[in-house]
């Protein structure tokens, strides 16, 4: 988060290489105002309710559960300012492409079980396997992972995508 900086802070940056025209995209953040910084190595996002480019800006941030996830990202904006390369993403924050793959099974599971697919069907288009019997199907290992991504989509659904945008 973004905000006028106290007077103390005589040497506090001021913006000045945000260009509203081509680097930014101005855009709502939980009803807040934001900046979105085009990075090559992964957008900086910014929460930025009531300030004005060409003041003295600080980050703000919450001593919070995130707050090590925060800093790094912090970390990157500075060096972004500073001319430099601002570096990946925090590691917390970058999907592994295993995590990725699961997360669209996830979407894909959800989707089918909420157009009232069966588990054996969602699992069938999903993992493309050879039809089972229903002793087979009934302790199969792709069965179980059907019903865990259903599952976990729900939870992500109902508030968990909030975990993963902390980083966890």
């Amino acid at each position: 988060m973004l905000a006028r900086a106290p007077a103390a802070y005589r040497s506090a940056r001021i913006l000045d290489q945000l260009d509203p025209a081509h680097d930014t995209l101005h855009a709502p953040f939980d009803g807040e105002s934001g900046i979105i910084l085009a990075d090559t190595a992964g957008d900086h996002y910014l929460v930025a309710d009531a300030i004005a480019l060409g003041q003295p800006l600080a980050v703000l941030l919450p001593l919070d559960d995130s707050f090590h996830v925060r800093a790094d990202a912090a970390l990157r904006l500075h060096r972004r300012l500073s001319g430099r390369l601002a570096g990946p993403i925090p590691r917390a924050l970058a999907l592994t492409p295993r995590h990725r793959v699961r997360l669209v099974r996830m979407v894909r599971a959800f989707d089918g079980r909420s157009s009232d697919a069966s588990y054996r069907e969602i699992a069938a288009v999903l993992f493309r396997t050879p039809r089972q019997s229903a002793t087979e199907w009934k302790t199969s290992s792709i069965r179980a992972q059907t019903i865990r991504l259903v599952r976990d989509a729900q939870k992500m659904m109902l508030g968990g995508y909030l975990q993963l945008l902390a980083g966890r």
